[in-house]
């Protein structure tokens, strides 16, 4: 009997150490590394649509479009935002998504604090589709108006250094771009 419990208490130790593995991810940027936590518990349809892009390497080469001091560094415009593909276009990135549909709303209880990696949506809260935003500071306003699912756990410093957009909404010349995003 204490041979099965031991299996047992093996067993499920090793897979929650496999799946705390699976949801964390490496977002490269020019001056540093970003290590990141996802929620999958919390927004398991954010996650799924994230890991797919993630693995499609559809984030490689997409720019921070909308970087506002103080407030939020925004990326994931894997259409019009892709530095490396034909259709770049910065005057229209941020309004572009992925090929999948847009996504539910998974909003939770969870504050919207400095790190926290949150989906972009438009005024439709079911309009989430692959761009996302990270918290450069708590912003409590957002909370339960748009699905968090995930959140820096090292390297904020480097999120830090983004550059910076212009104006009240942000828009960044000659921006800054992920060099690539990928599973730990």
């Amino acid at each position: 009997m204490k041979n099965k419990i031991l299996i047992f208490i093996f067993f499920f130790l090793f897979i929650n150490s496999v799946n705390a593995k699976d949801n964390i991810m490496i977002l490269k940027l020019q001056n540093g590394d970003v290590v990141i936590e996802l929620f999958d518990k919390i927004a398991p349809n954010h996650v799924k649509r994230f890991k797919d892009l993630v693995s499609e390497k559809e984030y490689d080469g997409v720019v921070f479009h909308r970087v506002i001091e103080d407030f939020m560094a925004q990326t994931g415009d894997v259409k019009f935002g892709n530095s490396k593909l034909d259709t770049y276009d910065l005057q229209l990135a941020g309004t572009g998504g992925s090929d999948y549909p847009d996504l539910k709303a998974e909003f939770s209880d969870l504050p919207h604090e400095r790190g926290t990696l949150s989906m972009a949506r438009s005024n439709d809260p079911d309009s989430a589709n692959s761009q996302f935003f990270i918290c450069l500071k708590a912003s409590p306003f957002l909370d339960r108006q748009y699905s968090i699912f995930g959140k820096v756990i090292e390297g904020m410093e480097f999120v830090d250094l983004i550059k910076k957009g212009e104006g009240s909404n942000g828009a960044v010349i000659n921006p800054d771009q992920i060099i690539s995003l990928l599973s730990k």
